[in-house]
């Protein structure tokens, strides 16, 4: 398969010396639009809304973008989502080939309720180097930064990877923080972690954006541990191909239905796939955005009547930049341009 490089960026026959075009600074725009669009109606108590608001805004400025994508990790099987359905061909439909992963707003909960960390995401890679999840909603997932990435391994105990984590950082186990997302099905663990002597941080929703704060600098957060969407474990891939760190999962089957339909169709229950497994691709592109205020973005901040600023992170693997993106909008000019609504 060409890479995106050469499929899209370098002219034939020129050498590779001059730089190609960074998608991720397009898609950037993507997921301010998802984000100007759910912002408005943060603390509303309509996640239904505010998804299907984020949703448009993300297919709108999607369609303007030089692709030809293919939506691997969507909003749902054609007949149940309205947009951003899996298998949907986005992008204007030039090259390069690529498969899509978009959340337009993880979180939706948390943006109704007027809670922390609700963004708006998106990746994207090679076409064919995502991971289908299939009929596996769920996954086992550990993720942590750079320096602590070869220490993850879901079949150790985990009050063992607790000690192997706090020896690798030279702290006390008593400074170890771990993200979960606060369910029944963690009551286990998070009574484990806390026997070890480490500490645990509860999410109610957003791995995304849980997985990257446990990989980046300056973090509070040392891990993430716990059953989170498969989806949001290739989301996840995307995001940490970029910025270092690692995430390790295992798919999680919620009944034995849904079991033996994996093992129906060829998935591994007991392997433990890596952001490589999860995204095969060396050079991928993740952008997100903030829709509130959150450990990792700033939220949508609105000025004036017609003002708003938004923050964002876009990333490319190929290269490693990180670049975290702050701009400030004009929603009159906006919706002018666009006919949608930008609040």
């Amino acid at each position: 398969m060409a890479g995106i490089e050469h499929s899209v960026l370098q002219p034939p026959g020129e050498g590779g010396g001059r730089p190609d075009r960074n998608l991720a600074l397009e898609l950037v725009r993507v997921t301010e639009a998802a984000a100007l669009a759910a912002a408005r109606l943060v603390g509303m108590g309509d996640k239904i809304a505010a998804d299907q608001a984020a949703v448009d805004a993300m297919r709108l400025v999607l369609d303007t973008v030089d692709m030809d994508g293919v939506v691997v990790i969507g909003e749902g099987e054609k007949d149940e989502a309205p947009m951003l359905y899996n298998g949907e061909h986005i992008g204007t439909g030039s090259a390069p080939q690529v498969d899509i992963a978009v959340d337009p707003l993880e979180g939706t909960t948390l943006t109704a309720k007027g809670m922390p960390n609700a963004l708006s995401v998106i990746g994207l890679s090679e076409r064919g180097s995502m991971f289908d999840p299939g009929p596996c909603v769920y996954m086992m997932k550990m993720a942590g930064g750079p320096d602590v990435a070869d220490c993850l391994d879901l079949d150790r105990p985990l009050a063992e990877t607790l000690r192997v984590v706090a020896e690798r950082k030279a702290c006390d186990i008593r400074d170890v923080m771990v993200v979960v997302l606060d369910r029944p099905r963690h009551e286990d663990g998070i009574r484990e972690i806390r026997d070890a002597g480490a500490r645990v941080r509860l999410i109610s929703d957003g791995d995304v954006a849980a997985a990257m704060l446990a990989v980046s600098e300056n973090s509070p957060v040392d891990l993430l541990w716990g059953v989170g969407g498969t989806p949001e474990g290739v989301i996840s891939a995307c995001a940490l191909k970029c910025m270092g760190g690692q995430l390790v999962g295992r798919l999680w089957p919620r009944d034995d239905a849904e079991r033996a339909a994996a093992l129906e169709a060829g998935y591994d229950l007991d392997r433990q796939l890596t952001v490589d497994d999860l995204v095969r691709s060396d050079d991928c592109f993740f952008s997100a955005t903030g829709v509130t205020d959150g450990d990792v973005l700033q939220g949508v901040r609105y000025t004036g009547k017609t003002g708003a600023s938004t923050e964002s992170l876009v990333m490319r693997s190929r290269s490693g930049t990180v670049r975290r993106v702050s701009a400030r909008h004009d929603r009159s000019k906006l919706r002018a341009i666009t006919g949608t609504r930008y609040g």
